[in-house]
């Protein structure tokens, strides 16, 4: 259960900073140094109880990777999906309006599947190799390394798909009116795609001791 916890709260924040600085608000290209410096932050604090996923398609990646008990995988998702639930209802709240405008993917979907398919890929693949990696074991710098390729992401594409990378913020952000319901599909499906082929990459690339399966 503390796992759980954990993972609601880090995926709250995670949200809840997206949409703060999302709507109503003027702080431009500060937006993503807030994101990911939240990001970095709340994987410092919770990656000793659960790793951190804060995301189903990480939970997901983890499964594959061999380092998430199938056990865990939905308390998981459900917890991540809750706490978006929740952060962006309580954004909703505390600024008293939702979007202005909505992610548009009409007549680019090829294209924002790719980038969300490229750079969930690259975030999961950093996260397996930083922080489940026997070479890398007890480093410092895992949080950094993956709070830099969430904001590096959001930098590179976010006018191409709004930069999501995460099913649980692709729920989070449709709660706020920054996407349709009707698009959730697209990043599910791209999300899940780039952190499993990640996973798979990983387990092919790595030393052999790194593969080995829980449970």
């Amino acid at each position: 259960m503390k796992k759980y916890v954990v993972e609601f709260i880090g995926t709250f924040f995670l949200v809840f900073t997206i949409g703060n600085v999302s709507i109503a608000s003027d702080l431009g290209h500060f937006g993503p140094l807030a994101i990911a410096t939240v990001l970095t932050a709340v994987i410092y604090a919770g990656g000793h109880i659960s790793r951190a996923h804060y995301n189903p398609a990480i939970t997901v990646g983890f499964l594959i990777r061999g380092r998430c008990e199938f056990r865990d995988v939905v308390p998981y998702i459900v917890a991540q999906v809750a706490a978006a639930i929740a952060a962006g209802s309580l954004v909703l709240f505390v600024k008293g309006t939702s979007a202005s405008e909505a992610v548009t993917i009409t007549g680019k979907i090829p294209q924002v599947i790719l980038v969300e398919m490229l750079f969930t890929f690259a975030l999961a693949f950093v996260i397996f190799n930083v922080g489940t990696a026997k070479a890398t074991a007890g480093n410092s710098f895992y949080g950094i390394a993956i709070g830099a390729v969430v904001l590096g992401g959001i930098l590179a594409v976010s006018d191409i798909s709004g930069a999501v990378f995460n099913p649980a913020v692709a729920v989070g952000i449709a709660v706020m009116g920054m996407l349709s319901w009707s698009n959730l599909w697209v990043f599910l499906l791209a999300n899940v795609i780039g952190a499993s082929f990640a996973a798979i990459v990983f387990r092919f690339v790595s030393a052999p001791d790194d593969n080995v399966r829980l449970g």
